[in-house]
């Protein structure tokens, strides 16, 4: 049995210490924020996702060939990313949870365009939750960005509790996320998954959009191919030729191929790409692009679409998701096929 009354919010003191060594000390002043009241998750309204009422994650494309399924036998507990991008005041970094604004961007952005990626293989439970502003990402005030993260994160913690003593009852485990969404996984497989039993539920992680080292994880792996259970997966998208300055690269930083889904250097032809999805929703993109890693980064070629001209940013963060919308939902299929291939091994 998974003991719940056993874990401890360890790992963001951790990112913490780590983040003065790099960056320097900050001001050792208590920094005066206002936190919105927190959720309650036994209120169905906390919820952005779930399997108790109808959201945009139960959508997908038309030519999609597998749609959404409500009996599907695993669990998704995906984790939103930065809607709250409007610069903060001196003292309010995380968003209401309950923010109208905040709530439509995430539902008709995330929820919609990423989280239902996973609506064939299992229910979906992704949380509204107090998120921090995206300035903790930029901010020189470091004892303001960990208080806000924290905040997030405690958020994130109690809704993945509260989803494990309500409605997991032992179903095997998707965790997706992106962007900030991505920080607190990170955190949350640090804690629950990387050491614990709950291990044996992990079917495998999807969190692109942040930087992962080999040495984040004592026992979790990067998944070296498209068969592998309980590791995860990793990637941060960008035009081919451009490296991101702000990025974290090297050696010891992951990356993900999400067409091969392997770690190697070799480029992936677009011809393998099964299809992205980015505006309208409903048209899905065969070949939208290639892959290939380079130095860390996942370089991938402009797609064409409607009103893509007009994109200039060469960081595709924002569609680390879209570019491989099909190759992902397929390969969640494929991975959950090979863990309860496992698991009927080991009755």
């Amino acid at each position: 049995m998974f003991d719940l009354s056993s874990l401890k919010s360890t790992y963001i003191k951790a990112i913490f210490v780590m983040s003065l060594l790099i960056w320097g000390l900050p001001s050792l002043a208590q920094p005066k924020l206002v936190f919105p009241p927190r959720p309650d998750y036994s209120n169905a309204a906390t919820w952005a996702a779930s399997p108790f009422k109808s959201d945009p994650s139960d959508l997908c494309p038309k030519q999609v060939k597998y749609p959404f399924n409500d009996t599907a036998i695993a669990d998704i507990f995906f984790i939103h990313p930065t809607s709250f991008t409007e610069k903060p005041d001196s003292i309010h970094w995380n968003a209401a949870w309950d923010d109208a604004k905040q709530q439509a961007k995430t539902l008709n952005n995330a929820i919609k365009f990423q989280a239902s990626v996973f609506n064939h293989v299992g229910r979906i439970y992704a949380p509204f939750y107090r998120q921090a502003n995206i300035e903790i990402y930029y901010t020189n005030e470091l004892s303001k960005a960990y208080l806000a993260a924290d905040t997030a994160y405690a958020d994130v913690r109690r809704a993945f509790l509260y989803y494990l003593q309500n409605y997991n009852h032992g179903r095997p485990i998707i965790i997706a996320s992106h962007s900030q969404g991505s920080t607190h996984a990170i955190w949350l497989l640090k804690e629950f998954f990387d050491t614990t039993e709950l291990k044996k539920q992990l079917v495998t992680a999807y969190i692109p959009g942040m930087t992962v080292r080999y040495s984040d994880f004592k026992t979790l792996q990067p998944a070296p191919d498209s068969n592998f259970v309980g590791g995860y997966c990793v990637w941060r998208s960008a035009e081919k030729g451009y490296y991101p300055p702000t990025l974290p690269r090297g050696k010891e930083v992951i990356c993900t191929n999400p067409i091969s889904w392997t770690l190697d250097s070799i480029a992936i032809d677009k011809k393998f790409n099964k299809g992205a999805v980015l505006l309208p929703f409903n048209k899905l993109i065969p070949q939208a692009t290639g892959a290939q890693i380079s130095n860390s980064i996942l370089w991938v070629q402009k797609p064409h679409f409607k009103g893509s001209r007009w994109i200039k940013n060469k960081n595709y963060h924002i569609a680390d998701y879209n570019l491989f919308y099909l190759n992902i939902r397929d390969n969640a299929h494929l991975r959950l096929h090979n863990y309860l291939l496992n698991y009927e091994k080991k009755l």
